[in-house]
């Protein structure tokens, strides 16, 4: 997709296509974790838990083994053995995206995938199954971020594309907000479900990950909204330097739902800033969800999002608060709160 140099384009007229290739292609960490390392993450010494993790984390990647005593030939004390995959739990804003980035870029390996479940499920979708079997197999390294199953048929998929390619020597490093045990949990309840959980579980090492939201740490607890006079003033001297969007938000909701989520981050490809008029709190659980996928995809680019009406850490409503996809909403407001306050 192209666009111009500046101006306002609406979201609601882009149609994105995106290849197989293309998919492949973007399985890497986003912009904003391009230069992730062990050394620039910064462990909170209040909480342990941080550093004991990127300690974990860097001998799974082969980084800063301490170099054997005694002499040449002696050989070293062996340490705990070391799971095919790690799995780091923890909240939001810890540190598990940077950790997991880290992973990724201090890994030596040639062939190596970093996305986001729903990426990969997506791919899989794209390519069928046994096609991205074939295409991973013999990968070094897998990174899943976000790793969450919500839905029985991605379950399924995912849980057998992970036991293939771990028999075949991949090694896996995954982010969730919930450990492995508990994947699935009060989202459905099938025996069969739960016993592929329960079988992929054994294949990680879970490292929990304690602290505070660290997007929260400089901003208060509620998205920005401007007055009306005040967001046109805003986008307008955005546009002014480069391309921005503006968006009816109920008319960005209806578009989204004719959007597969794979191809969100062509959605927002080129944009500088997100504007959306007249935000109002979600009613329908589909349309919540597939706004949270569209809020993932621009906090990954670090898009900067102008709003006003509803404050957008109130649009999801205390009935799907207090459902099944609680951790998921709670995510997407952390990211709100965030990108509204660039």
């Amino acid at each position: 997709m192209t666009s111009t140099a500046a101006g306002i384009v609406h979201l609601t007229e882009r149609q994105p296509q995106v290849s197989g290739a293309d998919m492949v292609a973007a399985l890497v960490p986003p912009p904003q974790f391009d230069d992730a390392t062990f050394e620039s993450y910064r462990a909170d010494p209040a909480y342990p838990s941080q550093q004991e993790a990127k300690d974990t984390l860097m001998a799974f990647a082969g980084v800063g083994q301490p170099a054997a005593r005694g002499g040449l030939f002696r050989r070293a004390k062996k340490g705990p053995e070391l799971k095919p995959g790690v799995y780091l739990d923890g909240g939001f804003g810890v540190g598990k995206t940077h950790l997991l980035a880290s992973i990724y870029h201090a890994v030596p390996a040639r062939r190596k995938y970093f996305g986001s479940f729903i990426e990969y499920t997506a791919l899989v979708g794209a390519l069928g199954y046994q096609n991205t079997v074939e295409l991973f197999r013999g990968a070094d390294l897998l990174c899943i971020d976000e790793f969450e199953l919500d839905d029985p048929g991605d379950t399924m998929v995912m849980t057998r594309l992970l036991g293939e390619l771990v028999s075949g020597g991949t090694r896996m490093a995954a982010t969730s907000n919930t450990p492995p045990n508990a994947l699935g949990e009060g989202r459905f309840a099938a025996q069969d479900f739960l016993r592929e959980i329960h079988a992929m579980s054994a294949n990680f090492q879970t490292l929990r990950i304690d602290g505070t939201d660290y997007r929260h740490r400089a901003v208060d607890g509620h998205a920005a909204v401007l007055p009306d006079s005040e967001y046109e003033r805003a986008l307008a001297a955005d546009a002014a330097k480069s391309v921005v969007s503006d968006d009816a938000f109920p008319a960005l909701i209806e578009h989204l739902a004719r959007v597969h989520p794979s191809r969100y981050i062509r959605l927002i490809e080129g944009l500088s800033a997100i504007g959306l008029r007249d935000v109002g709190e979600l009613d329908d659980q589909s349309a919540a969800l597939r706004f949270v996928a569209f809020i993932d995809r621009a906090y990954d680019a670090q898009i900067p999002i102008r709003a006003t009406g509803v404050s957008l850490d109130l649009v999801f409503g205390d009935e799907m608060l207090a459902g099944g996809y609680r951790k998921k909403y709670l995510r997407a407001i952390s990211r709100l709160v965030a990108l509204t306050h660039d």
